[in-house]
This record gives C-alpha cells, structure tokens and sequence, in this order.
C-alpha cells in the first residue's frame, strides 16, 4: 500500500478511478483518519490529491487528501497533517454544499450533466435526494443512458426543493458511485419561461416542455361549426401558416412513414390542428426562450402531451411532428398521450396488443419526423409493456421513473421503523381523497388490506397491493412536509442507507432488465 500511495501522490493529472482492489484499504485508511466512513467507489485520483466522499454520524462530506498545495487549498475548511503508510499528506473534509458542489463539477467535468443524444435512456426521479447509488448500480448493469437528476416543478413544491439541490444531490450520488460515463438532468413538465430559466440557470440539460393546458381534448368530437371556430382561434401568425396551407401539406396525399404509409384527410388533419395547434405553438415559445437562456450551451428538448384526456392518433402525432419540424424545434424526444392508463406506480392498464399496435404508428412517426424518441411517462412499474416498447423502438425510446424510489424509501421504512410505516401508512388514507385530485388514480381505500391486522414483517408486503401503492403513491408530499413525519423519516433512511441502496438497485434491477 505504501508504494500505491507514493504512486496516487505522485504526478497524476487528469482524473483517474482508482482500481477496485486497492479502493476497500484505501477507504478504510483514509476513514481512520478523517474519523468517517469513507464510499471506497467515489475515491478519485487527480494531481496528486485524493478525492472522496465520506460519512460522519449520518452525514456526507466531501474529503480531500494531497501531498502538495493546489486542490486542496482551495475548498475551505479545517486541515489535518498526517502520515498514510509513510507518506506525508493534507487533509480536510468540507460540507456538501452547493459551494462545494460546483467546485467538484469544475474538477470532474463529467459529473455536469450533459446530453444523451439518440440512445435508449431512462430517467430516475428522486424525490428525497437519497436514491441515486441505487440508481446507479442498476444502469450500471444495462447499456443504457441515464437521467439521474429528474424533477418537475409540481415535485419540488411539494418536497419542499429547488432545481439546484435535486441536480446536487444527484450528483454527489453519482460521485459516491465511482459513475464517471455522463448524466443527463431533466427539467420534468415546465409549463412556463420562469420555470425554464430556473433550471437551465442550475444546469439542467434536458428540458419537458408540458402545453397539457393547451390542449383542446374536445376538438376530435365538435360538431364543424364548432371546429371552424377553434380553427380561426389558433395563432396561426405564430405558427407561420394558414389552415388551407396545413391541409395542403399533410391532407388527401400518402405520407412515407417506413413500413407504414398513411393518408389523412383534410377533416383529420383540421381536427388535430384544433386539438393541438396553441400546444404546438406554447411549445415554440417555451424552445425559443430555452435558446436565449442557454446561451449556446447544448440541451435537449422534449414535448410531453402524455397527462390529457383523450390518446393521440396516428394523424395527430403526424401534425405535431410535422410542425415542430417545420418551426425548426429539434426534440430528442416527444411524449404522446398513448392508449390505455399509465397510473402512478403501477403496471399498465390495458389490452397489450392495441398498445403494441398504437405503440407501433408512433414509432413509425418518430423515425419518419425526427428520428426522436418516444417518451414514457409515469413509466414506473409498468413491466408488461417494457419489453414492447424495447423490442419495436430499439434505441429510439426513453423511460421516465419517479415516484416508484419513494416507494422503495417507505419499503426500506417498513423494514426498518415499522412503527413510523404505520404511522405514515394511517397518514396517506386520510390525505388520499385530497392528495390524488392532480393524479390518474383509481386506488379505492376499501380494497386496500388492513394494515392493523399484518404483522411487521408483513408490512413491506403493502408495497405489492395495487391500492395501496397508488395510496401511499399520490400523498408524499403531505408524508414529507408533516413535521411529526419528516425528521423520523430521513433519519431512517440514512440510518439504513445501505439497505435503501440495494432495495433500490434491485427494485431498478427488476425494471432495466425488461426495459432492455
């Protein structure tokens, strides 16, 4: 060890993870000395200074170990000199903040978040800032691109975080992991350009962009005095066209998508122009405002219609793609409203084959438009449908998970503090009925087990029960900002942060494994 040592403080410029045999006695050297338990994955080599993060009665700390001046100099904090096997060293360990944060992204390039481009993606939504090394151990076992840094703005209200703290907290995870292949951060359904400045000024790199208000879900049903009215409604000066330029460019002619032709006639095409004209157009604006406050830096784009009422036909996928293309907005992907239920925390609800069969056109349409992906939202849990999806998109398909690591937070709590679980569990029944009103749910709490009658080993077992999932689903942020809740809560999870990690890989274990 002690020749490896001279070796790491040596001359090592750029940034190199060390290997996996020697990080077990380095992490528990370095933690006799910084007095903490040392993550031997997130050990880091760079001019001649080790990098790593490190935990101190349940709190994470970034640790910096040198043998010369430079890195070590520059967070502030207080410095310990020390001998490891022979070799005179600095120390220090400085609080994880968002300082200390944007200093480690400036030293280690890749842990920024950044572009995925056209690879077969998932997205891990975290609403506690504590699933991450799970997360990562899953991807770790796939080839897929990931989103570790994945929140709306609906999420953060309700959890009580910022943009800037869900893409650290992603990050310091993925630091603790060793993850050194890229990360993407989504900012998750901006409905307005104050929402999109607040997150491209934290850093995001993908931006859902959701017009769901925008969207006219009568309009494939009105009568045609009603439809013409909805017509000459739209902004058509911002949608650079007119209604008889529109029907001339995608009516009453065949439209080459791949395996599929497809012809639309002028009353299908005026019916997807009412439905989704002002969302298209919301969508411009949104992509328009995004160029200005990235300021050349590269980000990817997504419109999600996916949370509206009615599902989007072939010819209205057509019409959107056709006009984003048009007004020259590039989407690396596009989330329709596809048949059957995508419910919060649950498997898909519907027959397979029409899924298949309706899942198939969209394809078509995203290869013929873009290519661009498609997007799956409320995608956790929804297994039946993984393998579809993977085997007729191929790359072109992304996956957005979220809610489900909350599940896995309050599965790991029933394990470990069952009677905070019972306590949560009495909680989420009574907030249900309030709670669900922004969800797709059809949880009932009459279907759902007695929790008063299991034993505790069985109250894990609640996370399996369709009603109960969607329950304790839809009520998390009343769970989280309930003061007699909260503190108990997190203290748990850290406590027993270990076991969390690995319910949570094997739980994402369970996903990527069909997902690819």
């Amino acid at each position: 060890m002690k020749d490896f040592l001279q070796q790491c403080f040596g001359a090592a410029e750029s940034a190199a993870v060390l290997p996996e045999a020697k990080r077990g006695r380095l992490a528990d050297l370095l933690g006799t000395f910084c007095r903490a338990k040392v993550h031997p994955a997130s050990i880091t080599l760079l001019r001649r200074s080790l990098i790593f993060l490190c935990t101190k009665d349940e709190v994470k700390r970034l640790g910096i170990a040198s043998s010369a001046a430079g890195l070590i100099d520059e967070p502030e904090g207080p410095e310990d000199q020390l001998l490891l096997e022979g070799v005179r060293v600095r120390m220090r360990t400085v609080q994880t903040t968002a300082r200390s944060a944007a200093w480690l992204r400036e030293i280690l390039p890749y842990l920024n978040a950044r572009p995925l481009g056209l690879k077969r993606s998932a997205g891990f939504g975290d609403r506690l800032g504590l699933a991450t090394p799970g997360h990562v151990r899953a991807v770790r076992k796939t080839n897929l691109a990931p989103i570790f840094a994945q929140q709306s703005v609906r999420e953060n209200e309700r959890t009580g975080r910022s943009p800037q703290e869900v893409l650290d907290d992603a990050m310091w995870g993925a630091f603790q992991e060793g993850w050194i292949d890229g990360f993407g951060a989504d900012a998750d359904h901006l409905k307005n350009a104050e929402h999109v400045s607040a997150f491209a000024a934290a850093g995001y790199s993908f931006f859902t962009i959701d017009p769901g208000e925008y969207v006219d879900n009568d309009a494939s049903q009105v009568p045609a005095p009603i439809l013409e009215q909805k017509l000459q409604a739209l902004p058509w000066g911002e949608l650079e066209t007119t209604s008889l330029d529109l029907q001339r460019t995608l009516a009453e002619k065949p439209i080459d998508l791949g395996l599929l032709k497809a012809t639309f006639t002028r009353e299908d095409i005026r019916r997807a122009a009412a439905k989704y004209g002002k969302a298209v157009a919301h969508t411009v604006r949104m992509y328009r405002h995004l160029e200005q406050v990235t300021a050349g830096r590269p980000f990817e784009f997504e419109m999600s219609v996916d949370e509206t009422d009615s599902p989007t036909t072939l010819a209205e996928h057509v019409y959107i793609a056709s006009e984003l293309k048009r007004l020259k907005v590039k989407c690396v992907s596009l989330a329709p409203r596809y048949v059957g239920a995508f419910e919060k925390g649950v498997d898909y609800i519907g027959g397979l084959a029409e899924f298949e069969s309706c899942f198939a056109e969209h394809v078509a349409v995203a290869k013929a438009y873009g290519p661009y992906k498609l997007s799956l939202h409320s995608g956790s849990d929804k297994f039946s449908i993984y393998p579809i999806a993977a085997r007729l998109a191929g790359d072109l398909v992304h996956l957005k998970t979220a809610g489900t690591s909350y599940l896995e937070a309050l599965r790991a709590i029933g394990q470990c503090n069952p009677r905070l679980f019972r306590e949560i569990f009495g909680f989420a029944v009574e907030r249900y009925p309030t709670d669900r009103a922004s969800y797709h749910v059809s949880a009932e709490i009459a279907r759902m087990p007695d929790a008063a009658a299991l034993n505790d080993e069985e109250l894990p077992g609640l996370l399996e029960d369709f009603h109960a999932r969607e329950v304790l689903h839809v009520t998390y942020g009343s769970v989280l900002n309930e003061a007699r809740f909260r503190a108990r809560f997190f203290e748990s999870l850290r406590r027993h942060e270990d076991d969390y990690t690995r319910i949570v890989e094997a739980h994402f274990d369970r996903h990527l494994s069909r997902f690819q």
